[in-house]
């Protein structure tokens, strides 16, 4: 579980002693282990610690103490209830299943009764405590579908009886403003066979009078909000609640944490479960209606002063739903019956009594409709079976209250927190001294504040608070709240526990207003407003408004209000005697059963998660008497345990111990203290248990027990390596030799499969090759593809790389005529490949290239050399060229520009210039001069020696316009000769010539 941060998983022991080891962060899990258990201050910090850690859970010995988180923490899981079911108390961390699952093991084994008590202020988680309690026994018992039946009654009461009796107040948007004790029967095999619920001083009040920032009781809004709009119709009703005094004295009739609708769908399929008929759903919304009615009655007064109603829409629908005569009711309402002897007089209300007859109307409906309902409920739970039940009675009682004002109510509900604090320390002080004489350990006193002085003070007959205030309005005359004061002053005034303004010290009386009066309680001091307490005491019903409502056609006013009523003139029961009664009938039920208690406490008035206000705690702390608690359950030993339970953890303390002992578990724990070295002081052994007396001897025990544990563990850690380790190389081991066997088999098996395979292929090439020369055969075939195959795949890596490569594979014969077939596909291949390859500046260099070929293969030497230097497109640029030579040529397209060497033919002087050729001449210039110009078609031919040299002789003829051949060097003379007479068009005309140039 996510927030118990104490679980198995996190920590290794989820058991008590277990959880000391982070009792630093999350603190400990039970309070008596406190080191300082009378430190106010300590426990809040323990508290602290862990409700930080999201820990809500705290023991103080069997107590449980539940701090509200206000959010959802996944520790309510049907998981969470499986692992709490069965197991012993201590053994995981605080829970409100331990708790449940504790009350209902020891029923179980022993066959007794048990009840838990829940109790704490508004707002502190009680009725949800309630539910999540009834929710785990519905999980985890037992079950048929019979009893399932049961079990849905049981959880189905709780959505009923929250609409009726919970309401919002300023502490609590779901504050139960009853107490209520449910008792849940279990047979023979501990299946919940059925039920039944006591309710307690459901505050009627609430009906008609809400404080600012408080609602009514959730029903009136749930049937507004959810009701369908022909039942509203039938009711009279309008969805808005602001249309009804009684509902917006609060002034917030909608809340956003409520939904009021989705409730009023649970309620109505709750009343269908529990067994209600349509009647009975018919009737009790008619009495919710009509109380919503009765609110908005107004009264004036008439000429005469009387009380008269101002509209009769209200009456009507009243009479209606209460099937009540309309002029009876209306005369009920504003007129009070007297008896006078033996006659019968009606008296007119003046308004105010009117409206108080209206008030107390509604309440008195409201009041018994609800105990109706609570037998209703019990009704549908009630067992037929006549064989002996085991109970588990939960009571979620209201805690101890302490407001700005306190009244009436405040008063009953903390005389029943003095009630129910008293028999929590009996029983508790019953149960220490028992386990004290069972275990043969002497008893010692524990001195505690016995607060039977401030019970007695409330509840003693004839002197007690109660029978004062019920003398106050019996007694005849004019009685007043401030008379019942004087009594009180009169009769208990020298009480210790008692106090008003007129009795208290200077001091104090500035605190203490004239109409109040203080009681010490066990929690602490409360002062009580007594304005009130007589009229709420008395909660008197004019008999002729009883006498409507006896009357009444609606079936469960009939029940509600009885004929025989009318007929009993003694005056009923004030509420304070009722309760008194009721209280004391519900100790002597829980007198007769073992207790379980589970104290709620509220962390901060904003419903915040993870807020702690230690103010508000400590009050809390205090009123529920937990430091009172814990000091009676911390005066003998703070910790005991069975010497079994004992002797299995700690044993590996103690070398005699470990790993086993042989012995009697106590004899092995009085050896094992030994060796530990407990002083006599610190511990008592029992009869079957060691009782240790302080913290913090146990807390050394089990930090020894945590280190020791680490030794042991890591020892146990390389035995048990080692064992695996070892088991682990063992069967590798095996593994490998079964392994080794089989490959060494697979590998025996595939070599004779291999040789039998060569053997046989070797056989048929042998044979093809003996036969290679005749025809395609069977005989040859395999012999002539594989031949074919690595001539191919040999080829295949020697192939031609360029045009210029002539080499190629030898075939064997039959690969003859295909070898020359690839040999020409290869060689066009290689042909194409370069053409496509070629740009077009290197297409005329190769075909110039082509002509020198033609013209000086095989004749002149350094040809060969020349081969692999390409053509220039020109040797010098035309930006060369003198500008006036450019100019004297200007018409022409000059193609190509070469530096020369010209030799006279008188003397053969060399002259450096350069040759220009044209595309129609041919110029020899020297600087910015022509010095001559050779027309292509005056071209005779061209000379050159077979010598390296480069002498070319340009022959033309001689005229007027020639001086006759010219004699030129030039580096270049393969370039220069093949663009003379590519661009003259004589390529025939070139000779050459052997021994030196001809002139």
């Amino acid at each position: 579980m996510d927030a118990q941060k104490e679980d198995v998983d996190e920590n290794g022991d989820a058991n008590m002693e277990g959880a000391l080891i982070a009792r630093d962060k999350v603190g400990v899990q039970d309070f008596v282990l406190l080191d300082s258990h009378t430190s106010e201050a300590a426990f809040l910090n323990n508290l602290r610690k862990r409700y930080q850690e999201n820990l809500i859970y705290t023991y103080i010995g069997s107590l449980l103490v539940s701090v509200n988180p206000y959010q959802e923490l996944d520790i309510y899981t049907v998981t969470q209830m499986q692992l709490y079911r069965g197991v012993n108390f201590f053994e995981l961390p605080p829970h409100l299943y331990a708790i449940a699952d504790n009350a209902y093991r020891v029923m179980c084994n022993e066959y007794n009764n048990h009840f838990i008590l829940i109790s704490g202020e508004s707002g502190a988680g009680k009725t949800e405590a309630s539910k999540k309690i009834l929710q785990y026994y519905a999980v985890t018992c037992p079950t048929t579908e019979q009893l399932q039946t049961v079990r849905d009654r049981l959880l189905l009461s709780n959505p009923v009886l929250e609409a009726f009796g919970n309401a919002k107040t300023l502490r609590n948007d779901n504050s139960s403003r009853f107490g209520k004790y449910m008792d849940i029967q279990f047979d023979f095999k501990g299946a919940p066979v059925g039920g039944h619920i006591l309710s307690y001083l459901i505050e009627k009040s609430r009906v008609v009078h809400q404080n600012h920032g408080e609602r009514n009781f959730h029903i009136f809004y749930q049937l507004l909000e959810g009701g369908d709009k022909d039942l509203l119709c039938w009711l009279g009703l309008e969805r808005n609640p602001q249309k009804y005094t009684y509902l917006i004295q609060g002034r917030c009739a909608k809340v956003f944490s409520i939904n009021d609708k989705n409730d009023w769908k649970i309620v109505r399929k709750a009343f269908s479960i529990i067994d209600f008929t349509e009647k009975d759903i018919e009737h009790l919304f008619g009495i919710v209606a009509s109380v919503l009615h009765l609110g908005n009655i107004q009264f004036e007064e008439d000429s005469n002063g009387h009380a008269i109603i101002r509209d009769g829409t209200q009456i009507k629908w009243i009479s209606k739903l209460l099937g009540a005569h309309l002029s009876i009711l209306q005369e009920a309402l504003t007129h009070r019956k007297i008896e006078a002897r033996s006659e019968e007089v009606l008296s007119p209300l003046n308004v105010d009594l009117a409206f108080y007859a209206r008030d107390a109307v509604a309440k008195a409906i409201y009041g018994r409709t609800f105990t109706w309902l609570v037998n209703k409920i019990n009704g549908s739970l009630a067992n037929k079976d006549s064989t002996q039940k085991t109970v588990i009675g939960l009571l979620d009682i209201y805690g101890f209250e302490v407001l700005d004002t306190n009244s009436f109510e405040q008063f009953c509900i903390n005389y029943c927190n003095e009630k129910l604090q008293q028999l929590l320390i009996e029983m508790t002080l019953k149960a220490e001294q028992e386990e004290y004489e069972l275990e043969g350990i002497e008893w010692e006193p524990i001195p505690y504040f016995n607060n039977k002085i401030i019970c007695d003070l409330v509840e003693q007959k004839h002197k007690g608070i109660i029978s004062i205030l019920d003398e106050e309005c019996l007694r005849p005359g004019e009685a007043t709240d401030l008379s019942f004061l004087e009594k009180l002053e009169e009769k208990v005034g020298d009480h210790a526990h008692f106090v008003t303004r007129k009795l208290a010290d200077q001091k104090t009386r500035k605190s203490i207003d004239w109409v109040d009066f203080r009681l010490l309680h066990y929690a602490g001091e409360v002062t009580y407003c007594a304005v009130g307490f007589l009229e709420k005491n008395n909660d008197l019903l004019y008999r002729n408004l009883k006498e409507v409502l006896c009357n009444s056609k609606n079936s469960i006013m009939r029940d509600c209000f009885l004929l025989s009523e009318l007929d009993n003139r003694r005056r009923p029961e004030t509420v304070a005697t009722q309760f008194k009664n009721s209280l004391t009938s519900l100790i002597e039920i829980l007198m007769s059963k073992e207790p379980s208690y589970i104290r709620c406490i509220k962390p901060n008035e904003n419903k915040e998660p993870g807020k702690f206000d230690d103010f508000l705690i400590r009050h809390q702390v205090k009123y529920l008497g937990l430091m009172e608690h814990l000091r009676v359950r911390r005066a003998g030993f703070a910790y005991r345990r069975k010497y079994e339970l004992f002797l299995q953890r700690y044993k590996s303390l103690c070398p005699a111990t470990w790993p086993h002992w042989h012995g009697p578990a106590a004899e092995g724990v009085e050896r094992l203290i030994k060796h530990i070295g407990y002083k006599p002081e610190e511990y008592k052994l029992g009869r079957t248990k060691i009782f240790i007396r302080f913290p913090k001897t146990l807390f050394a025990t089990e930090d020894a027990f945590e280190y020791r544990k680490h030794l042991l563990i890591s020892r146990l850690q390389a035995k048990y390596k080692g064992f695996l380790g070892k088991r682990a190389y063992q069967k590798k081991r095996k593994a490998a030799i079964k392994l080794e066997a089989f490959w060494r088999g697979a590998l025996a098996r595939r070599a004779a499969k291999k040789r039998t395979w060569a053997v046989q292929t070797i056989r048929k090439f042998i044979n093809g090759f003996i036969n290679r020369k005749k025809p395609l055969c069977p005989e040859n075939r395999d012999f002539v593809r594989l031949s074919q195959y690595y001539y191919l795949m040999k080829l295949r890596d020697h192939l031609p790389k360029n045009v210029l490569d002539e080499s190629w594979l030898q075939p064997p014969s039959i690969l003859e005529e295909t070898s020359e077939m690839l040999r020409k596909i290869c060689r066009r291949n290689l042909v194409r490949k370069y053409c496509r390859g070629l740009t077009a500046e290197r297409k005329v260099q190769l075909q110039q290239k082509v002509v020198t070929s033609a013209v000086f293969s095989g004749k002149k030497e350094g040809y060969l050399e020349s081969l692999s230097q390409p053509f220039l497109e020109t040797r010098l640029k035309e930006n060369d060229l003198n500008p006036k030579v450019l100019q004297l040529i200007r018409g022409e397209n000059i193609k190509y520009v070469t530096p020369v060497i010209k030799y006279d033919r008188n003397g053969f002087k060399a002259r450096e210039r350069l040759l220009v050729l044209t595309q129609s001449s041919a110029y020899v210039v020297e600087m910015a001069k022509i010095k001559q110009k050779i027309e292509y078609s005056t071209l005779k031919g061209i000379s050159t020696s077979n010598l390296s040299d480069g002498i070319v002789v340009i022959h033309v003829p001689e005229d007027n316009k020639q001086k006759g051949d010219v004699i030129l060097q030039c580096e270049h003379i393969f370039e220069t000769v093949t663009k003379l007479c590519i661009l003259a068009n004589k390529q025939s005309v070139v000779k050459v010539v052997k021994g030196s140039f001809l002139m």
